[in-house]
Parts: C-alpha cells; sequence; structure tokens
C-alpha cells in the first residue's frame, strides 16, 4: 500500500516518524519542521488513517509491509523510525520483521506487552453512534460527544479526524468500520524467540502508566541494545507535554554513534 507522507529537510539522516492510534502526520508537523534542522524527516500517514488509504487488513504485518514499501520506494538507507504508542509498537515490529532494513528505532510511551484496549474501543462505538448527516458543524458534534466523553483534549484529539466529504456533509479521515472490527490484532505485545539487535530508545512519559517498572524485564529480554529514559512532566502524549525534553532526547539517540 502506497502511504500519504509529508517530507521535511533536505540534508541529514532519514528519520520516519509514525503516529500512533487515531493520528495522523498533521499532528506531528510542528516536531517534523524541528526536526528537519538535524534530519530528513518523513511523516506517515498509517493506512486507514489520515490521507492513506483504507483496508479491510489492519494488523502489524500489514502495516510493517506498507513500512517497507515506503522505504524502497524512496530509497531510504537504515532510517531511523521514531513511533508513538501504535506506531511504537509497529517500530518494534519492524525491527523483528526487517532488521537489516533500520539503523535504531525511538519507541514513545508504549512497552512490548499487551494492553488493555476496552478505552479505545469505548471512544470508537462513541464515533459510530453518531449519525453525521444529521450534523452542519463541527461544534454540533463536539457538544453531543461531550455527553459521553467528558475528557475535552481527547474530544479534540478525535474530532481532528472529521473531514468534509465531496457532498459537503462530514466523514471521518479514518477507517472507522475497520479500525472497530481489527482493533484487537494491534494489542497484543511481542515475544519473539530472537532478540532485537537494533538499537532501541524508550521514551515514558513521567505521569503516563503505559511504561511500568515491570515492563523493563520486557525490553531487557527482546532487547540487546536499548535504554528507557523518562520525560519529565509528561503523560502519554509526552512529544506534546513536554515537547522540549522530547526533542532533546530523540536527537541525542540518532546523532549518537552505537
Amino acid at each position: 500500500m502506497k502511504l500519504f507522507s509529508k517530507v521535511y529537510g533536505d540534508d541529514g539522516e532519514n528519520l520516519v516518524i509514525v503516529h500512533g492510534l487515531f493520528g495522523m502526520s498533521d499532528n506531528w508537523n510542528t516536531i517534523g519542521k524541528k526536526l528537519s534542522k538535524y534530519f530528513r524527516v518523513h511523516i506517515l500517514d498509517l493506512r486507514n488513517h489520515g490521507k492513506s488509504p483504507h483496508s479491510n487488513n489492519f494488523n502489524y504485518e500489514v502495516m510493517c509491509q506498507d513500512l517497507n514499501e515506503y522505504i524502497i520506494d524512496h530509497d531510504l538507507v537504515k532510517p531511523i523510525i521514531l513511533g508513538h504508542s501504535l506506531g511504537g509498537k509497529l517500530a518494534i515490529k519492524f525491527a523483528l520483521m526487517y532488521r537489516e532494513k533500520v539503523k535504531k528505532i525511538i519507541v514513545a510511551d508504549i512497552a512490548p506487552k499487551k494492553y488493555n484496549n476496552s478505552e479505545q474501543k469505548y471512544y470508537l462505538e462513541q464515533l459510530n453512534n453518531l449519525d453525521l448527516r444529521n450534523y452542519e458543524k463541527r461544534v454540533e458534534i463536539d457538544k453531543v460527544l461531550s455527553r459521553t466523553c467528558s475528557n475535552k483534549s481527547i474530544r479534540l484529539f478525535l474530532l481532528k479526524n472529521l473531514c468534509r466529504k465531496k457532498d459537503g456533509r462530514f466523514g471521518w479521515k479514518f477507517n472507522l468500520p475497520t479500525l472497530m472490527s481489527k482493533l484487537d490484532n494491534i494489542r497484543n505485545g511481542f515475544f519473539d524467540e530472537k532478540r532485537i539487535t537494533v538499537p532501541a530508545c524508550f521514551l515514558k512519559g513521567e505521569r503516563s502508566d503505559y511504561i511500568l517498572d515491570k515492563d523493563k524485564l520486557l525490553i531487557n529480554n527482546l532487547f540487546y541494545n536499548y535504554r528507557i529514559v523518562s520525560i519529565s512532566n509528561a503523560g502519554h502524549w509526552l512529544h506534546v507535554d513536554n515537547q522540549s525534553d522530547f526533542l532533546k532526547e530523540v536527537i541525542k539517540f540518532c546523532q549518537e554513534n552505537s
């Protein structure tokens, strides 16, 4: 599958950024532009997200194939892959499937374990219950959604996926039916017999519970060469909560000789 991407910068090593579930490349524009001073930055839309094509298939294997196709099509030689949440798990899986194709990976606030996805299912159900044909303004949709989703930040994040279709009515950028039916495909962890030799940096939000102390054993069992860095004053969206420290750690790890 040919993925939509935005590319910032003309020189330096190639850095590929992969968003999380419900995200898109637009959410990483500011960071991509700042990192383009040091790297050639590729920000992707995963399948069933943003401006990339929709498909009935949605799992780590096919997403890794998409990423590999992108690397081949753009002649990228051993890029560094940075992934947040779902994108972080994808980076890990890619290092398992195509370890010779990647130089380093940066895994932002996710561990190689199985997660409870009930919260994500709940959000998808609430969005699916909205009949977008009944609304003319975004604020109307937000008002209805606020009855079942009180967290304004999450609502705004989800509603970034609203778009106008050719007939002027609202639609979703992401593939809502496929994400609902295939959500369980992305909750599993990775327990591969072969340890990953690709250097890895795990960035965890200080206030996030996505990477726990007990998860360090899982990471140690899977990686030969890794580090775990806590980003202070940050939750799961650590790249938003403390962008300065996030960028500092990304640049530091990318520029080190491993």
